[in-house]
């Protein structure tokens, strides 16, 4: 098998598991009893352990020069996790078990992403791509799974993903690197102050998903739409993610990394203000068109940018940093925030949303503007 075609297969087990979990995950948390404001420490709790475990994951990668032998253990690791979840009824429980899992899921994710990027001739777009087709494939049929069905079984379609997502870390190629720099080099581009402009500006524009990723599902639920419904709302904002992954590389050649980054921002001020405004279900079909620019060309910007201005030696530092930082700090409490919000004013909540992406938009075009 070629190194495109094994990489593709990781990404699309892997993202088995985001289709299940990001849209699914809140139902079954709710079902263990769990209110709106408990389910947003959980999920938030995932978010923030990426600070510390992501790091930790890419300097341990970077120094053993064999990415796929720190990604095997890790999966592995998430399994058990979603194994002990099955006896829990209490949050302080789920939220330690929810910390375990997020400790080992989150540094795989990133880690895949240098070997992808460091790919000679590999277009990062069209294997990413495979990932986001199956997050559609688990959405849809999560979607129809779940019609009628007890949400505990949201839990045992984890288990099975992420047994697969397990086997196919077996297929990730070693990606060794023989540079190793020292670790003070890599801090120094880490903490320059353009790289952490970018990095508030990255995670302001993915945080702006925070209402939608925690309580998306349950809020279509409240407005009455059916779990077919949702499932489908859902793979509509990744089919055409998907298609902005596949001819994404005209775009990243025309606007540059930043160029994207700004152009994500934009459309999230537009996706959250219309979907506080209207349960209109024409309209929310329109909206969730823009999640090929408010995720996909954000990702694809802030992934080209990491691989341009990062040395090898250090990439699986950055990466898993830039996760660390997007993913857990910013997201985190933006999560937490969500869960709070929510609760107080329902759909109202993504208008906070919308102000984020704004925010994160003016810093990428600053960066855009004085590149």
């Amino acid at each position: 098998m070629s190194v495109a075609f094994r990489l593709s297969l990781f990404y699309a087990a892997a993202f088995l598991v985001a289709g299940v979990q990001l849209p699914f995950w809140p139902v079954w948390l709710a079902g263990r009893g769990l209110d709106a404001g408990e389910i947003g420490a959980v999920l938030a709790i995932g978010q923030w352990i990426k600070v510390a475990a992501n790091p930790l994951a890419g300097m341990l990668a970077d120094r053993c020069g064999n990415r796929r032998r720190v990604m095997l253990p890790l999966a592995m690791l998430s399994a058990v996790g979603y194994l002990l979840c099955l006896p829990q009824q209490g949050f302080a429980s789920l939220l330690f078990i929810t910390a375990l899992i997020a400790a080992s899921s989150a540094g795989i994710l990133p880690l895949a992403d240098t070997i992808t990027l460091a790919g000679k001739g590999m277009d990062y777009g069209r294997v990413r791509l495979w990932g986001t087709f199956a997050f559609i494939l688990a959405t849809l049929l999560g979607g129809r799974i779940l019609t009628g069905r007890s949400p505990e079984t949201v839990l045992y379609l984890l288990l099975g993903a992420t047994i697969l997502m397990t086997l196919a870390c077996t297929l990730v190629p070693p990606a060794a690197i023989t540079a190793r720099g020292p670790c003070g080099s890599a801090w120094r581009h880490l903490l320059a102050p353009r790289h952490l402009v970018f990095l508030a500006a990255a995670t302001l524009i993915q945080g702006s998903h925070g209402v939608y990723y925690a309580f998306g599902t349950l809020y279509w639920r409240s407005l009455g739409f059916a779990s077919g419904t949702i499932a489908w709302l859902w793979a509509e904002g990744a089919i055409a993610e998907m298609v902005l992954f596949y001819c994404g590389r005209r775009l990243l050649d025309r606007l540059g990394p930043f160029g994207l980054l700004t152009l994500g921002g934009a459309a999230g001020i537009l996706r959250w203000t219309a979907t506080a405004l209207t349960a209109d279900l024409a309209v929310l079909i329109v909206m969730q068109l823009l999640h090929a620019f408010t995720f996909g060309a954000a990702h694809l910007g802030a992934m080209h940018y990491l691989a341009r201005g990062l040395p090898a030696e250090h990439a699986a530092t950055g990466q898993a940093f830039y996760s660390a930082i997007v993913g857990g700090i910013g997201f985190g409490l933006i999560t937490l925030g969500s869960g709070t919000l929510y609760g107080a004013v329902g759909g109202g909540a993504y208008y906070a949303m919308a102000l984020a992406a704004a925010a994160g938009a003016v810093s990428a075009g600053l960066l855009a503007a004085t590149r």
